[in-house]
């Protein structure tokens, strides 16, 4: 298995993709170390593990001193940090003339700060095992969407702050790169686009004609942190079904 004994910490690992990446790490040998700011829902998850190679840890990832814990306790419980997969993060909609400034800094607190947070703490880590960061982005990282200016902001930030760090420590042995995923089937987008017309028009964008599944990201996540990845560095990978290719929205034959 590619991950056998490699230790993992997983970020927003109670739903959505980053439940998806840490049950398919931990299927795949690992010793996961789950994080969620939601204790209940991280705990279900954790139920489903083997219990001798998961650690569950109740993680506010905007807060500095939660995730210097989170990554403390990983490395205490297992003895060493071989990959982070920083993935929690929240969606505030909005322009910017509706965006309140607390709004605006609970998304860059939670969505980019503690991507920040994350990679800070593993760092020194990460060096000794020459492990590697998966961060997760999105297209909305990409280009501009309509009444999503926090959002596009913080997920902008993060296309190149995964650059910033490969480019800073590739040198050390430490592999940076990121997912981009588009409209994904979690909890946070179905909150969001529910009704049948509006998946239609979210759907009929993408040229595989569907939304994404976690899975779909997870294993894209699985790839850049294994060996088979060993010479990607500083990618921002599209899980996107295509959306990311186009010029404009595709014009598709309608019968």
């Amino acid at each position: 298995m590619r991950f056998n004994d490699k230790v993992v910490i997983v970020t927003g690992a109670a739903s959505g993709i980053g439940r998806a990446t840490a049950e398919r790490f931990s299927a795949e040998g690992a010793r996961v170390v789950l994080a969620d700011i939601d204790a209940g829902a991280l705990e279900e998850v954790a139920k489903g593990l083997p219990a001798e190679r998961t650690l569950a840890r109740t993680t506010d990832v905007s807060k500095q001193e939660d995730v210097e814990a989170l990554v403390g306790a990983a490395v205490e419980r297992f003895g060493r940090l071989d990959v982070i997969h920083n993935n929690a993060g929240i969606l505030v909609e909005g322009t910017i003339a509706d965006t309140s400034a607390a709004d605006w800094h609970r998304a860059m607190a939670t969505n980019v700060d503690g991507m920040f947070f994350g990679a800070k703490a593993a760092l020194p880590h990460l060096r000794r095992s020459r492990g590697c960061i998966v961060n997760t982005a999105s297209v909305s990282g990409l280009g501009g969407d309509v009444g999503m200016a926090a959002y596009n902001a913080n997920k902008g930030a993060i296309v190149n702050l995964t650059r910033a760090m490969a480019i800073d420590h590739g040198r050390e042995g430490v592999r940076v790169n990121a997912v981009a995923p588009s409209l994904t089937r979690t909890g946070m987008t179905t909150d969001i686009v529910s009704d049948a017309k509006t998946v239609d028009a979210f759907t009929d964008r993408i040229p595989m004609n569907r939304y994404g599944e976690p899975e779909d990201v997870a294993k894209v996540v699985l790839f850049l942190a294994s060996d088979d990845a060993g010479f990607v560095n500083g990618a921002i990978v599209p899980v996107d079904g295509g959306l990311s290719a186009a010029n404009g929205q595709p014009l598709y034959e309608t019968e």
